[in-house]
């Protein structure tokens, strides 16, 4: 609907406004609130002084904000010019600044950024910037909406074609150096109309919501679907999810939300957080999509929630698994509207081994339940290939590839830096991504870089995972495995765990039952086991964890110790 009827996001945005100018944004971590029509009228104000200060059509802008009205007001500013917007992420914490004015370093180099535009009460981190990122002006936005409100400005801004550059959105990888996807206007368009058809967004009925960062493609693209459809959209700072989860569902609720996405783990973390005897007192009827969005999606993490849930009226139909990612434009797969979550369960040492999805019971020792994730959403195609380069058979693992309008052309790095893949000839790119496709819907398996192969035989981690996680003493469930080289140079699988437990001898029997639990159900003796604290394994962005970072810090630390 709207990816047809517009070329670019500006068009976008007049069009959202001309139908709902009144529609609500709402901020309520910052304590700020704008109109989609206050929205398109100050950004607009915004981009003309942009334009006066040089900014032209082909540059990328950074974009430096927190979850609030100046992330988007700095977004259209940006494209409002022809320029192409790049979220940049944000300090984890303040002890973290110097390697994050590293990692930004990364950034900027890789999209050539020669202007960031810095939201409120980001000062400080931007004065700390200066100094390392020569060369960049550092643009405070309320300076920019003060002189766009003036008289200043060029009266007619340049009008972007709809296959130029709109969005370098980087990618919360782990130890690669920075790459940024690049997303047309069309492609934004095209993956924000998806969405919104893929979930039937219903104007005068649904309300979004969410906690992602904006400067993720999540919580990016999920505001801007529900806004371009037409919806009022609530978005809340991470911090106010990960401090008090509970609290952020009760303001859910409370908002009348009734689309939210989120990563696996942020379900589970609602279950931490919700006591059994306070859930009936939550009502979350009006709760009609819950996007489950981090792949692979434990089964046993996706049931739990939806019996959790169960008394506070959340109906099992409203949880989709999906599948989707930067490269797409968010979207790529979703199961349909109004089916319960659904699995097969196969023969997890089969699909390691032989490359093959073969059905076993659910209470098979070897049984590990992959979630259906449905078909492509509009616009996109989706296919499984072989070492060949050549479609598998119905079951068998390899590579998923995307096409189609929402998909990236390819990506941004650093001079220097090796080269990421591009789409072939016939605009198939790979994910990375390993799975399988039956009966018209995909499932999931892993990420092939992080196979795991121990004696010529291959491993998933999430094979060594799924045994471990309830085992008591480990820290929310919170755990990783990996391969690694062990102290004669054969490979081995290492976990790594989290554990407030700090007593010794309590600490080595929890170590000594995940050694034994992983070494039982995999069949392997030389299994690593190291136990950090609680929150100390490295997350990305949208808060999965990073398996191979993970790895980094353990051979860190035993070079230290060493």
């Amino acid at each position: 609907m709207l990816a047809g009827s517009v070329g670019n996001l500006t068009d976008g945005l007049a069009a959202a406004a001309a139908a709902g100018s009144a529609c609500p944004l709402s901020f309520p971590s910052v304590g700020r609130d704008l109109t989609v029509g206050e929205l398109a009228t100050v950004s607009r104000a915004a981009a003309g002084a942009l334009a006066g200060r040089g900014a032209e059509g082909g540059e990328r802008v950074g974009v430096l904000s927190r979850n609030s009205p100046d992330f988007l007001v700095a977004l259209f500013a940006a494209v409002g010019v022809g320029a192409a917007a790049c979220p940049l992420p944000l300090p984890t914490s303040a002890r973290d600044l110097s390697g994050y004015a590293g990692r930004l370093s990364g950034i900027v180099a890789a999209a050539g950024i020669r202007r960031i535009l810095v939201g409120e009460k980001l000062g400080g981190v931007a004065s700390r910037l200066a100094g390392v990122l020569a060369g960049v002006e550092l643009i405070p936005l309320g300076s920019l909406t003060a002189e766009g409100s003036g008289a200043g400005g060029p009266s007619r801004l340049p009008e972007a074609g709809p296959d130029e550059l709109a969005v370098v959105q980087f990618t919360s990888g782990s130890t690669a150096a920075p790459k940024g996807v690049r997303l047309t206007h069309r492609n934004v368009l095209a993956g924000a109309a998806a969405i919104a058809e893929g979930i039937d967004i219903r104007p005068g009925e649904d309300h979004g919501a969410l906690w992602l960062p904006m400067f993720h493609d999540m919580g990016l693209f999920g505001t801007l679907a529900g806004m371009f459809a037409g919806i009022p959209m609530t978005v809340w700072n991470p911090g106010a999810f990960v401090k008090d989860p509970a609290r952020w569902l009760r303001e859910f609720a409370a908002c009348g939300g009734t689309i939210s996405p989120a990563p696996s783990f942020g379900y589970e973390s609602l279950v931490e957080a919700v006591p059994r005897d306070e859930v009936p007192r939550l009502d979350l009827r009006r709760w009609r999509v819950a996007l489950n969005g981090a792949e692979p999606i434990p089964m046993a993490g996706l049931e739990r929630f939806l019996e959790h849930f169960a008394p506070a009226g959340f109906a099992p139909s409203a949880m989709l698994p999906v599948y989707g990612m930067a490269e797409a434009t968010l979207a790529v797969t979703f199961p349909p509207l109004g089916r319960s979550p659904t699995a097969l369960w196969v023969d997890r040492d089969r699909l390691a081994a032989d490359g093959r999805a073969v059905f076993v019971a659910p209470d098979d020792q070897r049984a590990r339940g992959l979630p259906a994730l449905g078909g492509p959403v509009r616009g996109v195609r989706v296919r499984v290939v072989g070492a060949h380069g050549g479609p598998v058979a119905d079951r068998e693992i390899g590579e998923v590839e995307i096409a189609g309008d929402p998909v990236t052309a390819g990506y941004l790095t650093a001079p220097g830096a090796p080269s990421a893949p591009e789409p072939d000839a016939d605009g198939w790119l790979g994910t990375g991504d390993l799975g399988f496709q039956h009966a018209g819907e995909l499932y999931v398996t892993g990420r092939r870089k992080e196979m795991i192969i121990v004696r010529g035989v291959n491993f998933y981690p999430e094979d060594a995972e799924s045994v471990i996680r309830d085992v008591p003493g480990l820290h929310r469930r919170r755990c990783v495995a990996f391969a690694d080289t062990a102290t004669d140079g054969t490979e081995q699988i290492t976990v790594v765990g989290e554990s407030a437990l700090a007593d010794p001898a309590g600490r080595a029997r929890l170590a000594a039952e995940l050694r034994a639990a992983v070494s039982g159900a995999l069949g392997l003796q030389d299994v690593a086991v190291h136990l950090v604290g609680p929150d100390d394994l490295p997350r990305t962005s949208s808060g999965k964890f990073q398996r191979l970072a993970a790895r980094e810090l353990t051979r860190e630390a035993a070079r230290l110790n060493a």
